[in-house]
């Protein structure tokens, strides 16, 4: 064979690699690689809340309600979830990340729970109570041992519900397991497992009236929480998500806002469990 009937060969067998190449390339699915790839969510939440000591203190008074409880304030299926002028009402959650990795990824979210403290109740109260005799919430004046008390709404309400709070950063694992039911075509449609661990800020808007002094409603950085998390993914479209979620964590707020008094405050700590159901979208820039 000589040296000129080498070329077209080589140039023939460097065409049909580009066509084998080029046809790889168009069938290689877009779910078959993460890397690089952004989402954004929204949905809502329900949660349930361990029973909590909350300690109250000011330059009168300093005293523990034990073993309190609290539920969340659901809105059920309402246009809120969706309306602009109305979205921070109900129970939600935002997020949105990155992938890092085929598996791993980065976010950022906001858990915006509800934390109603149950009232007019028996509790357990213990300390002291001393205000000056010209403020009306000095009828509750006393000195407390663990005693058996009845917490009324006039006595306290304390509620995180605009809201609870829970700003984190979160690191995550994808892993597809769709072809354990039988799904071939991820494209279309794909399931995933996720886990995750998170960490951040606590900065509830809490909702006071205490000893029948004037109502307080602000915002305060007032602690930090540890949380992990467990769901399914469900994929459709290559873009388009659903993702439930079933997150357990840890709240320790040692600084929470009462009164317009910042020599006021309260602390509290205590666990949560929290079921989030959302929308989402994935995406390459």
């Amino acid at each position: 064979m000589t040296k000129y009937s080498i070329k077209p060969s080589l140039l023939g067998l460097t065409f049909i690699s580009l066509i084998f190449k080029t046809n790889a390339q168009e069938t290689e699915r877009y779910t078959s690689s993460n890397k690089g790839k952004f989402f954004v969510s929204w949905g809502g939440n329900r949660e349930k809340f361990s029973k909590s000591d909350i300690t109250f203190e000011g330059e009168d008074y300093n005293f523990t309600i034990k073993d309190a409880t609290a539920h969340d304030k659901p809105k059920g299926w309402h246009i809120d979830y969706i309306n602009p002028t109305r979205i921070t009402i109900p129970q939600t959650n935002v997020k949105v990340g990155y992938f890092i990795s085929e598996n791993y990824t980065l976010s950022l979210g906001i858990d915006h729970m509800k934390y109603v403290m149950d009232r007019n109740r028996e509790r357990v109260l213990d300390g002291y109570i001393d205000l000056p005799l010209s403020e009306d919430g000095s009828l509750y004046n006393g000195t407390y041992n663990n005693e058996s008390y009845f917490v009324s709404e006039d006595f306290l309400k304390f509620e995180h519900t605009n809201g609870l709070n829970y700003v984190y950063a979160e690191i995550a694992r994808f892993d597809d397991i769709s072809s354990f039911f039988g799904i071939n075509n991820t494209d279309k449609f794909q399931i995933n497992l996720t886990e995750g661990f998170a960490a951040g800020a606590l900065v509830p808007k809490t909702n006071t009236t205490l000893l029948q002094k004037d109502r307080y409603d602000e915002f305060h950085l007032s602690g930090y929480g540890v949380s992990a998390t467990a769901g399914l993914h469900f994929l459709i479209l290559k873009h388009f998500f659903i993702q439930t979620d079933l997150r357990g964590g840890y709240i320790n707020m040692p600084d929470i806002r009462t009164t317009s008094n910042t020599a006021e405050s309260a602390s509290q700590h205590f666990m949560f469990i929290q079921s989030v159901i959302s929308i989402g979208w994935m995406f390459k820039i």
